[in-house]
């Protein structure tokens, strides 16, 4: 059976302790296994991480320690879909705190350089497929916001004058 995942280059030598926050803080992570650059790897250290094999919310991912010839760049993101607006909030603060930074429309960067999406279940019924006129208003109230603030999308789809909306 053929295995797909994603492979990360961290160029800051940090996908070991990139793993073991994720696996701290978001349900269903842990770190799988870690190997050790072996002598003579160019730019490893030997006995240093290299290689951090991960789960994310049950997705499975590979760090790799390497030089900084590559970066992590919002090209790719990981996309996290919720529940509620106190999970968004949770993310949104575990993911942007100690360096991270926030972004629009439910984006944000960790402190690791990782671009994610944290986005509520509800963006897709509101939103829908961009058909209607509650719809539309729906998005344009998303197109707003940075974090992403459920109640300000449910106002917007009804047509009511939201408060204004969560902080980034």
């Amino acid at each position: 059976m053929t295995t797909v995942r994603s492979h990360l280059w961290f160029g800051n030598d940090k996908a070991h302790e990139a793993a073991e926050y994720y696996a701290e803080h978001i349900p269903g992570s842990r770190v799988e296994r870690v190997l050790a650059a072996p002598e003579g790897v160019p730019g490893a250290e030997p006995g240093k991480p290299m290689i951090v094999e991960f789960t994310v919310g049950g997705q499975r991912f590979t760090g790799l320690n390497a030089g900084p010839e590559f970066h992590l760049t919002e090209a790719f993101s990981i996309f996290v879909e919720v529940d509620t607006q106190e999970e968004v909030d949770h993310l949104w603060d575990v993911l942007t705190r100690d360096g991270g930074e926030p972004g629009p429309c439910g984006w944000c960067k960790d402190r690791f350089g990782v671009s994610w999406q944290v986005v509520p279940r509800q963006l897709a019924e509101l939103c829908g497929d961009y058909s209607t006129e509650a719809n539309r208003r729906a998005m344009n109230a998303m197109l707003q916001m940075g974090k992403i603030d459920v109640a300000a999308l449910q106002a917007a789809y009804a047509g009511e004058e939201a408060s204004a909306p969560a902080s980034s």
